[in-house]
């Protein structure tokens, strides 16, 4: 390499520095596919304010609503692979969707690079108060004479739509899905008899079971939820399932590595930190922390087991 060479290669490596220093001096976005208040979006906005404090910059939750999240996944997708973008996504926008639409405009392993695995959460199965069964043996036993045989779910394509049906095969039998527009009204059902049982998240489904409204039958995890430790799971009880949801961060395909790493390394210190843990468990979220590496395998790994499952099930979504 001649002199002139090297200058041109030292000159283009300082720009890119700079460029990169200038860049991390501005505002970090994270965006989130639903509106304010809710679950994912207190979530987003204490990793947020501790990734804030931990990078010594600012940190913006920005919602961007539309299709059920998939305007944010987009607005992320052509973002700048700068390290100033974001995506706050859940595991159904990059695991579900890509095998219930047939148009999706992205593609969650080419579009997106993983930065962190923020936390996770169980589903449960629950009866209500007219179903005469205390535990899952009850309503398989139940179910395979012919009664109770429909659940609800808080909206067709969700994951705990997936999970019900999961369910129904490792049990075997036959189960009518009901969606409804939302856990609230998934619940209303359940407790008024109007629905025989639902498949909704645990924290949901615990608050109604604690109240004496449900009968709380078994849970999704690999082992028992910490906030519902009496709570058998799928497995124990004998039905080799699980089917955890959760919410990571990625970025815009093209971010360079070491401002992925940057990134990861302030979300897993804030996912980790106790009073994180705190303000997660009221909620019903398991805080995690885990790295690129990891998230890109659980990613993968989700993205293979529920994909067989969603396509058997003829689900499409408009």
């Amino acid at each position: 390499m001649n002199r002139l060479t090297r200058r041109t290669a030292l000159g283009a490596a300082i720009a890119m520095a700079t460029g990169r220093a200038v860049a991390q001096n501005k505002p970090l976005h994270i965006v989130l596919g639903v509106p304010p208040g809710g679950s994912a979006d207190a979530i987003t906005r204490v990793i947020a304010e501790k990734m804030s404090r931990s990078l010594g910059r600012s940190v913006v939750v920005e919602n961007k609503t539309g299709a059920g999240g998939i305007v944010a996944n987009m607005a992320v997708k052509q973002a700048a692979p700068d390290g100033n973008t974001l995506l706050m996504t859940p595991l159904a926008n990059m695991v579900a969707f890509p095998h219930s639409y047939s148009q999706l405009a992205y593609d969650p392993f080419r579009d997106y690079v993983a930065v962190a695995h923020v936390a996770s959460f169980q589903l449960a199965l629950a009866v209500g108060p007219k179903v005469p069964a205390t535990t899952l043996a009850e309503y398989v036993a139940l179910a395979k004479q012919g009664g109770y045989g429909d659940f609800a779910s808080p909206a067709a394509g969700s994951l705990p739509h997936f999970f019900g049906l999961l369910f129904a095969k490792a049990a075997g039998i036959e189960l009518t899905h009901i969606p409804y527009k939302g856990g609230g009204p998934a619940m209303q059902a359940l407790m008024s008899g109007e629905i025989a049982a639902a498949v909704l998240t645990l924290t949901d489904l615990g608050q109604l079971a604690r109240a004496g409204k449900v009968h709380l039958l078994a849970s999704s995890g690999a082992s028992r939820s910490p906030q519902y430790p009496d709570v058998p799971t799928f497995k124990e009880s004998g039905y080799a399932i699980e089917g955890s949801g959760w919410y990571a961060l990625f970025a815009p395909a093209g971010t360079p590595r070491d401002v992925v790493d940057r990134l990861a390394a302030a979300a897993i210190e804030a996912a980790r930190g106790d009073d994180v843990k705190q303000r997660f468990d009221p909620i019903g979220l398991e805080a995690s922390g885990l790295g690129p590496a990891e998230l890109a395998a659980i990613l993968r790994a989700d993205y293979d087991k529920w994909g067989p499952i969603i396509r058997a099930s003829g689900f499409k979504a408009n």
